[in-house]
């Protein structure tokens, strides 16, 4: 983290968005940009007088754009985590959606507690609602290229009364950059260790003049990257390839190549390919001295393509199935290597952002709107709908989800000599759109439900859909009625259980399996809109002690109204050493996408595939198996801490408490059975009755569901840590040194007993999962032409457990096992060669010793998978890189 120079100006506070470095630029102030002492200014968590970084009454981080582009990747998430300790992520290969756009947290947090600006404007949330955990829906960082970015400012620290919903856990706010000439093109390529994942990125930034006062500065970004195999052959318990026929094995490995081109396995597990085109555009114009028009808005279209779970022989899906001519069809005919269903993500991003803000008199003022849109269309290959059986076709589109945001606001501070009274109102329409998929994709086949052509109803009752010919060709390819027991109404359907050994009584799944698509009963449009005002003043109590105080009022169409508040302050000890404070409350609400999205996957709790399906809290299944009505989380932030610059050594110490009450998750799986146990205390007698709400409640395949989830308030958890970032600068003959290390210590536990939404392997999983320690300590060294980065990351033990211990009464007491995970270093290195004054060249490697971390050894850890695929160390291996940039 770069140390912030104290400032030589005055410039404005701002709140709830007001940017203090959207300043009017001119070809002067770019050519003042290229000097060595740029003035940073810090936006987020500043009000009234500027303050650096240690002089800040809340945790405050400033990237530099130097900072970015010294980080060996193009997804500005993996960005964020490499440079900022308490932000984390993890590649979840197999996660529908979220393949293509991955949760992160900060604090311990998940994304949506976390607002996210750009140019000090929030930024419009992704399509995608995460189906699991939190159900986070939050803005996805990838489509922010690198090459746009001036700096980034992260503040640590819950700002809800400042900013509004979200801001629970903090603010990262993206400065685009404002230069009026000059720009830069770089070059980035390079692959893994194992000879996979082959990379490349070409980015660029131009500044142009508009007349004497005003800049647009443009900005794009091309990247492609291939995917990585990190897996073994499928070879469990229940099912091995390699213990299957010559035949079976070779189409198998066909299957394999077919997917994902490596060695012939079946199940790949690594990240996903991935290419995307992104551009941003920022630009100003000063139509005076005290007044300024602005604008920005981005640009992109990205894709890429990951894989489900293998299909096998018997799993449920690849099922022999009894034709309405009598004949037995298999999806073997298809496959006859088993499948893995291929699922496609193509995602659209845009936003447009304008405003007037200036001064008059003492006061500053800035009005602006913006809109921002995100898509994401969805692909299924190299898959089935079972239930449709051989008329079934191999590819579908399940349907679109999108989002879109417009807001208007106006900003105000009024210097008051000894203080700065800002304040201002918002005024936002969100809309969550579900759109239907083809009909193969939701498709209820004839498969869904056992003899579905009433050829044994035929042959028992006398009558039935099928014809005497077909159920003639039925008996002479074998059709076996024995156990039929199943009444049938006039029309010859099936009104109870069947229990027969013939294929004509087999069920299979509803629609494309991996992602059924979304039927006209799962479309829709969730909408809502909200207001706030807000008032904020800050100022020098003394000469020694900052203080300010924020109130904010919000009011929304679905949620109702909310008011919060934030008190914060720094008392300088000594001219080095200050400690400082916050106390406040906060909220958010739950997005229109997390109480209307559906969905219907895939899981393998047991190595089993089973269709799970999530609902939205207020829809008629979830309400028939207890949900409540999603209500907004509330929190409480503390923190306290210590900053300190003595000589070259700069040094900030900030203890957090969180607390968060009602957080929304997803409950525990709630199982479902079609098999009749009618004993209150007999083993599945919940599942069954859970399949018997659904039934009632009408759910088209209800039948096929092996569980249900939806989101609740589920708990309240507490959430705290210590943060430690310290900047050391040497300068010497030998060149000048800069040795920055941070430091992440933060835990998350319940706040009381989650209740039986929350089983005992996710309780402990919640809690222990990720490590609670994390590190980060970076040296860059420079010299002449030459310059050199090293970075040493550090990931604490975390823990997983598998299943759940019950008693003789069959209570649960505890989870059956834990494996631990140990610590892991990973260490990068990166050289750069000036060649003259505009060009340079890179080379380096990132996990350069090749560190992986533990393999997975229980649980979910299956399936031709070795490392756990959620987790946030990084498990594809060391990655060597060269760049070329040049600057003009």
């Amino acid at each position: 983290m770069m140390k912030l120079n104290k400032l030589n100006a005055a410039v404005l506070a701002g709140l709830a968005g007001y940017s203090l470095s959207m300043t009017v630029a001119t070809s002067a102030m770019a050519e003042e940009a290229a000097e060595e002492n740029v003035e940073k200014i810090a936006v987020v968590g500043a009000r009234g007088a500027p303050r650096s970084v240690t002089s800040s009454p809340v945790p405050v981080d400033v990237l530099t754009a130097d900072d970015i582009n010294g980080v060996a990747s193009s997804d500005m998430n993996d960005i964020m985590m490499t440079l900022v300790p308490s932000y984390t992520l993890s590649r979840q290969p197999i996660s529908d959606g979220g393949t293509f756009i991955r949760p992160a947290s900060l604090r311990g947090l998940p994304t949506d507690k976390t607002l996210v600006l750009v140019n000090g404007k929030r930024r419009h949330r992704a399509a995608l609602v995460q189906i699991g955990g939190s159900g986070t829906q939050g803005p996805d960082l990838a489509t922010i290229p690198a090459a746009a970015l001036g700096s980034v400012e992260v503040l640590r620290d819950g700002a809800a009364a400042q900013y509004g919903s979200d801001a629970i856990a903090g603010v990262i706010n993206f400065q685009l950059k404002n230069n009026a000439e000059g720009g830069s093109v770089s070059l980035d390529a390079g692959q893994y260790y194992e000879g996979d994942g082959q990379q490349y990125t070409i980015s660029g930034n131009k500044g142009f003049s508009l007349g004497d006062d005003g800049f647009l500065s443009i900005s794009a970004e091309v990247t492609d990257s291939e995917a990585t195999y990190r897996g073994e052959q499928y070879c469990e318990s229940w099912f091995c390839v390699d213990d299957q026929s010559a035949e079976y094995i070779a189409n198998a490995e066909e299957q394999g190549r077919s997917v994902h081109g490596t060695d012939g396995e079946v199940q790949p597990w690594g990240q996903p390919n991935y290419s995307g085109a992104k551009v941003f555009m920022n630009a100003g114009y000063a139509l005076s001295g005290d007044m300024e028009l602005y604008s920005f808005a981005n640009y992109s279209e990205s894709e890429g393509d990951g894989s489900f779970f293998y299909r096998y022989p018997g799993n449920g899906t690849i099922e022999d199935l009894r034709e309405i001519d009598g004949t037995i069809y298999s999806p073997l005919e298809k496959f006859p290597g088993g499948f893995t269903p291929r699922f496609f993500g193509d995602i659209t991003d845009y936003s447009f952002a304008a405003g007037l803000k200036g001064m008059t008199g003492s006061l500053g003022y800035d009005i602006s709107g913006r809109y921002g849109y995100n898509e994401i269309s969805y692909t299924l290959a190299n898959t089935i709908n079972p239930s449709m059986g051989s008329a079934s076709p191999t590819k579908f589109h399940p349907g679109d989800l999108s989002n879109d945001e417009l807001q208007f606001q106006a900003d105000f501070t009024y210097d008051l000599a000894e203080y700065v009274f800002a304040f201002g109102l918002s005024y936002m329409e969100e809309s969550y759109e579900i759109s239907q998929g083809d009909e193969a994709s939701y498709a209820v086949g004839p498969h869904s439900i056992p003899d579905p052509y009433g050829l044994c109803s035929r042959v028992d009752n006398g009558f039935g859909l099928a014809t005497d010919e077909q159920v003639a060709t039925a008996i002479a390819n074998g059709l076996n009625c024995a156990n039929y027991t199943s009444a049938t109404d006039e029309n010859g359907n099936p009104v109870d259980g069947f229990d027969g050994i013939d294929p004509v009584f087999t069920a299979v799944g509803v629609g494309s399996n991996g992602f059924p698509g979304y039927s006209d009963e799962f479309i829709g449009t969730y909408e809502r809109d909200s207001y706030a005002v807000y008032g904020d003043i800050s100022g020098d109590i003394t000469d020694a002690l900052f203080a300010q105080a924020a109130i904010r009022y919000e009011d929304y169409s679905d949620f109702g109204s909310e008011v919060v508040y934030k008190i914060a302050g720094i008392y300088q000890l000594t001219d080095e050493v200050a400690l400082r404070s916050s106390y406040g409350t906060g909220f958010r609400a739950p997005t229109p996408g997390q109480q209307g999205t559906t969905n219907v996957s895939t899981r393998l709790p047991n190595g089993f595939p089973v269709a799970t399906g999530l609902f939205p809290a207020n829809s008629v299944v979830a309400q028939a198996l207890g949900a409540e009505i999603l209500k907004p989380e509330t929190s409480t932030n503390f923190t306290f801490g210590l900053t300190a610059e003595l000589d070259s050594l700069t040094l900030t110490v900030d203890y957090y408490h969180i607390l968060l009450e009602d957080r929304v998750n997803a409950i525990s799986t709630l199982d479902v059975s079609t098999t009749v146990v009618t004993d209150p205390d007999a083993d599945g007698y919940g599942a069954y009755q859970n399949y018997l709400a659904l039934d009632a409640a009408g759910v088209v395949g209800a039948n096929t569901i092996g569980g249900v989830f939806f989101f609740q308030n589920a708990f309240d958890t507490v959430t705290e840590g210590l943060d430690v970032v310290a900047t050391y600068s040497m300068e010497s003959d030998m060149g000048d040194t800069m040795i920055t290390a941070s430091f992440n210590y933060g835990t998350n536990e319940f706040d009381g007993d989650p209740g039986d939404l929350f089983n005992l392997e996710d309780r402990f999983d919640f809690e222990n999962g990720t490590p609670s320690t994390r590190g980060v300590v970076s040296v860059k060294h420079s010299m002449d032409d030459f310059s050199v980065t090293a970075r040493l990351s550090y990931y604490g033990s975390y823990e997983n457990s598998n299943g759940i211990e019950t008693n003789e009464a069959g209570e649960p007491i505890g989870v059956a096992q834990i494996q631990e995970f140990d610590p892991e270093y990973m260490f990068d290195l990166e050289g750069t060669y000036f060649i003259n004054e505009t060009l340079s060249v890179s080379l380096g490697a990132r996990n350069l010793f090749d560190n992986y971390p533990d393999p997975g050894t229980i649980g979910e850890t299956c399936c031709g998978r070795i490392y756990r695929s959620d987790s946030i160390v990084d498990w594809q291996g060391g990655y060597y890189y060269m760049k070329l940039n040049a600057s003009f």
